[in-house]
């Protein structure tokens, strides 16, 4: 082999090769190592005593070395023959160089070193041509890869520029959806917090307007519970005069009797059989409980309905009378005076019928009797509105006969047992109902006691 063949061996430069089509990456990096491994090309004549000789060879002249390996696609082997490789498809994706370019970037870098190698050869021995000869071919090669760098870097930069503009737009439109987005988070946030506010100054004025009903409400329960107490002291009050009422009457009933002629205990016994009295003058209370009894007979508290007022007005009931004789007071006198006197007794008193008489007609004598009469019924009227006035429920209840005494509902009529609440549960179990005098009202919660006559039991 001569010269020019050993040093294209040493630099095992790769122009030397045919080119193949599709190169891959492998062999792309092979050839690129190869062209790395060459050897530091500071050398001397003494070294290569051929080596100025070989390079001055038409083979490897300036202008051959550097354009025809650069500009043209044929190859020439050592042995002169020529070969036309097939031509390398370029390929370039996402800004990747195609294998033709690279390949051209080895031969420039191999023209680079082998230039520079001569412009080393040119100063020994010293040749001012051959140096200047030498660097123009060595700037000649640099200014190719710096051509093959800048256009790289302007296709690099441009596809760049080309995919951050699309990424930008695309950026763009997303924060422009997302800008509007919250545009209207922005407004529904400022819309919700709006309805907190007004929701909390409702749930504020809520809060004072529950306050003031709770004081009012505590208020008015404080004052219910006072009127409460005030109606049932006033009830209890009335009960109390409607049963002093009934005893105001049973006295000039029983003195007529007695001056009639009547057989007091054949009469008590007739209203009250068995009973067991503790004291003989005990027995008025059983004329007391016929009164009471004929007063009460058939009253439904539910049905009445009677204004008490106009009637609390008059001192004097007979004033009522006349004044209304028609009203349902005017009524219930008579209906009560026809069930509690009777005709034989009451002529028995008078030796006539005239009370009766004028009772049936409408009308209301100023006697006496009368007059006495028309107070209890006035009492027992009120009796009845001031019940249903307090609880429309109002309720009348009754003790049985023979009945175990309980303090807790009843109250008794004889006088040195009426404080019935000193006596232990023990002591009134000793005592037995033996008839009720007036009977009890239960009004709510509220519990008026039946006034009743009670006595020892015989084993006590």
């Amino acid at each position: 082999m001569d010269s020019r063949s050993n040093l294209y061996s040493g630099m095992e430069c790769p122009v030397a090769k045919p080119a193949k089509p599709n190169l891959n990456i492998s062999e792309i990096v092979s050839k690129f190592a190869k062209v790395c491994r060459l050897k530091s090309i500071g050398v001397f004549s003494s070294e290569y005593p051929n080596l100025y000789h070989n390079l001055h060879k038409p083979i490897c002249n300036d202008a051959s070395l550097s354009e025809n390996k650069s500009d043209s696609t044929e190859e020439t082997k050592s042995n002169g023959e020529k070969i036309h490789p097939k031509p390398i498809e370029e390929t370039r994706r996402d800004g990747v160089m195609g294998n033709l370019e690279i390949m051209k970037i080895f031969e420039t870098v191999s023209a680079l070193k082998l230039a520079y190698l001569q412009l080393q050869e040119a100063h020994i021995p010293y040749d001012p041509n051959k140096i200047i000869a030498a660097d123009r071919r060595v700037v000649t090669q640099l200014e190719k890869l710096c051509k093959f760098k800048r256009v790289y870097k302007e296709e690099h930069y441009t596809k760049a520029q080309f995919k951050n503009a699309a990424h930008s737009d695309l950026l763009r439109g997303e924060i422009q959806s997302k800008v509007a987005l919250l545009g209207k988070l922005k407004s529904q946030n400022s819309a919700k917090d709006s309805e907190i506010r007004q929701l909390q100054q409702e749930l504020q004025d809520l809060e004072m307007e529950n306050k003031r009903l709770a004081e009012k409400i505590k208020k008015f329960s404080l004052e219910k519970k006072k009127a409460c107490i005030s109606n049932v002291t006033m009830f209890q009050d009335v009960f109390n005069s409607a049963s002093k009422s009934i005893h105001d009457f049973a006295k000039p009933l029983i003195s007529l009797m007695k001056a009639s002629g009547w057989d007091l205990d054949a009469a008590v016994k007739s209203i009250e059989n068995g009973a067991v009295y503790t004291k003989r003058c005990d027995k008025k209370y059983a004329f007391e409980a016929y009164i009471a009894r004929r007063m009460f007979h058939g009253i439904s508290l539910t049905c009445c309905n009677n204004n008490v007022g106009d009637l609390v007005r008059f001192d004097d009931p007979i004033d009522a009378l006349i004044e209304n004789p028609h009203s349902d007071f005017a009524k219930f006198c008579r209906s009560r005076y026809l069930l509690v006197v009777h005709p034989m007794m009451e002529g028995f008193f008078f030796g006539n019928l005239d009370h009766r008489t004028f009772v049936l007609n409408g009308r209301h004598p100023r006697t006496e009797f009368y007059q006495l009469f028309a107070k209890m019924a006035k009492w027992v009227w009120v009796l009845i509105g001031a019940a249903v006035s307090i609880d429309p429920n109002a309720t009348l209840f009754s003790v049985n006969k023979g009945s175990i005494f309980s303090s807790s509902y009843m109250e008794s009529v004889v006088d040195e047992e009426r404080d019935s609440a000193v006596l232990s549960d023990a002591d009134q179990r000793a005592y037995e109902v033996q008839f009720m005098v007036i009977p009890g009202f239960r009004m709510g919660q509220t519990l008026v006691k039946s006034r009743v006559y009670i006595s020892k039991l015989p084993s006590c």
